[in-house]
């Protein structure tokens, strides 16, 4: 095997992508900052308990696992920074108000989340902590809408769904909540035949609502028609009140679309309330995902009303046109001082300036040189 040959969906990232990525997490994170979010920058390592507190099994087999020589105790790569954030606000910062925290970092994978996708995404995202309203999810989604408008992605279809419609139902019927793992797969798979096939022995009304649920996925109007085709429970009309009231808001934003989905359970272990996942033109799987969280922080002793989301730069960069190249200065090496002092206060001024090493020529992608500095009638001055 070639010693360059890297493991299936990593790669490297070349200069001019390595430039649009990080130039796009830089605007990202000013604009978080600007409503009020603060950076925390957890560790890729951690302990597995406290890596997997509340996240589920799907997390856990997303993760990869290694031994602390140190300690003897089992590790875990970070595949998700939600849980850490979480972490992070219920046990450090410890605070009583409402707390607004994002973050920006590698995560790894064991396998690829989707088609094409790799398994070392640089995930960027927000999370508001202490208030249960739907204000703090809206604001969420209006945090999205603005960051992919930063990333030149104007038309975004926002995917509504909410976890509380599947838990209302299951909680009517013990036998249907016994096989909710795998009715999560089969709904999410929207396997209607296998919903058939596992819901045989349940109730009815359970039976029907568990196959209704696939079907309801389209624009705002499925919440109408799940209003009549569903039972009519409480827990289930609020789950659909919640869905409403966001989607007028984001109606409300040029360019987005909302559409809804009953079925998209990801993360039914770790959301409690409304989930939505971001997708635009050219990428099949979705850009960026979220949703509320309220009982993560109860694994770390404390827990907090918690919404928020996250995507992958990398994937987003890839849909965004090339980055130009960068005008330059080319100026020759040497020891002169005044060659150096010139060199100084162009840098300072903020431009880019190249030196040429004795002997070579720069292969440049980054860069345009399209001036020099040259020593002309006593003077080191820039010419075209």
């Amino acid at each position: 095997m070639p010693t360059w040959l890297l493991p299936e969906n990593i790669a490297d990232v070349l200069p001019s992508e390595a430039r649009k990525i990080e130039e796009l997490r830089r605007r990202l994170l000013d604009n978080f900052r600007l409503y009020g979010y603060e950076l925390v920058m957890p560790p890729m390592l951690e302990y597995l308990e406290s890596l997997l507190c509340g996240a589920g099994q799907d997390l856990d087999l997303r993760t990869f696992k290694l031994v602390d020589q140190l300690s003897g105790r089992t590790m875990g790569v970070r595949s998700d920074m939600t849980t850490q954030v979480a972490r992070i606000d219920a046990h450090l910062l410890n605070r009583n108000s409402v707390t607004r925290l994002c973050y920006a970092g590698s995560v790894l994978l064991t396998r690829p989340s989707g088609l094409h996708a790799t398994r070392e995404p640089l995930q960027i995202g927000a999370e508001i902590y202490g208030h249960a309203g739907l204000e703090a999810d809206a604001e969420i989604q209006e945090l999205l809408l603005a960051s992919m408008a930063l990333a030149g992605m104007p038309q975004v279809r926002l995917d509504l769904c909410h976890v509380g419609v599947l838990r209302a139902i299951l909680a009517q019927d013990p036998l249907a909540k016994q096989a909710e793992l795998t009715l999560y797969t089969l709904l999410e798979a929207k396997d209607t035949p296998g919903l058939k096939a596992i819901s045989q022995s349940f109730l009815p009304q359970t039976r029907d609502a568990l196959l209704a649920l696939p079907n309801l996925y389209g624009d705002v109007q499925v919440l109408a028609q799940a209003r009549e085709i569903l039972p009519k429970l409480p827990a289930i009309k609020s789950a659909l009140d919640e869905l409403a009231f966001l989607a007028s808001l984001i109606s409300s934003h040029q360019g987005a679309e909302v559409t809804v989905d009953l079925a998209d359970l990801r993360g039914l272990h770790y959301h409690s309330g409304v989930t939505f996942a971001a997708y635009v033109s050219g990428l099949p799987n979705a850009v960026a995902r979220g949703g509320r969280y309220d009982h993560v922080g109860e694994s770390f002793g404390r827990a907090r009303p918690a919404t928020g989301f996250s995507l992958d730069l990398r994937e987003l960069a890839r849909l965004m046109p090339g980055a130009e190249r960068k005008n330059a200065v080319m100026a020759p090496w040497g020891l002169e001082t005044g060659l150096r002092e010139k060199i100084a206060e162009l840098r300072k001024q903020g431009e880019i300036v190249i030196q040429n090493l004795p002997g070579h020529k720069n292969e440049l992608d980054e860069f345009d040189c399209n001036r020099a500095l040259v020593f002309e009638h006593g003077n080191w001055i820039i010419k075209s």
